[in-house]
């Protein structure tokens, strides 16, 4: 049965506050908002040429991980199988937090002193299996590769 329309009206949603861009996140309350901070890793607009630009040289936003250790309070951890990885380079451009370690277009590992566990770098894998996976952050790496899933098998190509 649908819900009446009405309902809605009637619930109470905090109003956010938009706060003078001066004011540094750090001094804002729970109920204080900078729209797209979550979203934003970067201090300016960043063209698509972020590939070449590493992330030392980056000029990051203040609400980014990069100055800060996140790795004490995530509960999932990406874990990278380096032999089913090509390199594609999709974890290192989605990462929000630039977690993931590259150096000339291929992928090194994972700084987990700044990686929050979002599983974005998962997400945009594309390898079958993914060469990077989610686990549960007090499983050692070791035992999580030994874990990794086979080929999925494509039931149409008989693959």
């Amino acid at each position: 049965m649908a819900k009446d329309k009405s309902e809605n009206l009637n619930r109470v949603v905090p109003e956010l506050t938009r706060l003078p861009d001066s004011k540094s996140v750090f001094d804002m309350g729970w109920d204080e908002l900078v729209p797209g901070a979550a979203c934003f890793s970067f201090e300016e607009n960043i063209d698509h040429t972020v590939v070449n630009v590493q992330p030392e040289d980056r000029v990051y936003a203040e609400t980014n991980s990069i100055n800060k250790y996140v790795g004490d309070w995530r509960v999932m951890k990406p874990v990278w199988k380096a032999d089913l990885c090509i390199d594609c380079q999709n974890c290192w451009l989605y990462c929000p937090d630039t977690s993931i370690i590259s150096r000339d277009k291929e992928m090194v590992g994972i700084d987990y002193d700044h990686c929050k566990g979002c599983g974005i770098c998962v997400e945009v894998c594309p390898t079958n299996p993914k060469s990077l996976l989610m686990f549960n952050e007090t499983q050692a790496n070791e035992e999580a590769l030994l874990a990794w899933p086979e080929k999925e098998k494509n039931e149409k190509d008989g693959e």
